[in-house]
């Protein structure tokens, strides 16, 4: 199976690897969230989770990057509602691959900024580049301030011993490094990056239970969860 989604900032596609959803990104540039392509992924999020052939699903970004944060034009735009609107999209997001009913596993083909390492953080198993790569949360050094939601989901899956340098000292570190701090699982050579995120998939869909998966989420996660979810809907109704 493939499908390809024209999003408007991008483009947005899926296939099928046996009972795995490989969803790539490619923006031709470094992959900016926008919310069509938030809305995009959203959708293969809902495919996988409403096909009970899926086991597990993938979602890479494309050579130069996994994703690099929010689109700047929109932040620094000065168009609170169009501001309050991405970043709701983006932890609503964030929090839609941490809680979804199928494994999601990131293959972080490239750099991985601010929303970007995020969504690294949102998913179950995380494989990056042993390379020169940027990752981490800058939000600090360019004047932003983490919304309470990603502050949420930092704490939940950083390391605690990384986790002040990380946030507060907005520092980005290379594919290793990123795998001490809590954004990386592993790290491998660039050219394995999805090979291996897809074959962390194929077992995970392979030995898990679908059902008692889905229930495990949500008793382990469902704190984070919720926390989220009123976090997402709090900055909504401050950008209405």
């Amino acid at each position: 199976m493939s499908d390809t989604a024209d999003n408007g900032n991008g483009t947005v596609s899926a296939e099928r690897h046996g009972d795995v959803l490989l969803v790539r990104v490619d923006d031709g540039k470094a992959n900016a969230f926008s919310v069509p392509m938030l809305a995009a992924l959203d959708a293969q999020i809902d495919t996988a989770e409403a096909d009970d052939e899926i086991g597990a699903m993938v979602i890479a970004g494309n050579d130069r990057a996994f994703f690099a944060g929010f689109d700047l034009n929109v932040i620094r735009g000065g168009d609170r509602a169009a501001i309050g609107e991405l970043v709701s999209a983006g932890g609503a997001m964030v929090r839609r691959a941490y809680g979804s009913s199928v494994p999601v596993v990131a293959a972080c083909t490239g750099h991985a900024v601010a929303a970007g390492a995020l969504l690294l953080l949102g998913c179950d198993h995380r494989v990056g580049p042993d390379a020169q790569v940027k990752i981490g949360l800058n939000e600090v050094a360019i004047a932003l301030t983490l919304p309470d939601w990603a502050m949420t989901i930092s704490k939940e899956r950083l390391s605690r011993r990384h986790l002040q340098r990380c946030v507060a000292n907005a520092r980005l570190l290379d594919g290793n490094g990123a795998v001490e701090a809590g954004y990386l699982d592993e790290a491998v050579s660039p050219d394995a990056v999805v090979d291996r995120a897809l074959e962390v998939a194929a077992e995970l869909a392979e030995t898990l239970d679908a059902g008692a998966y889905a229930g495990t989420v949500r008793a382990l996660r469902g704190d984070v969860l919720a926390a989220m979810d009123a976090s997402v809907e709090r900055d909504r109704a401050a950008a209405a």
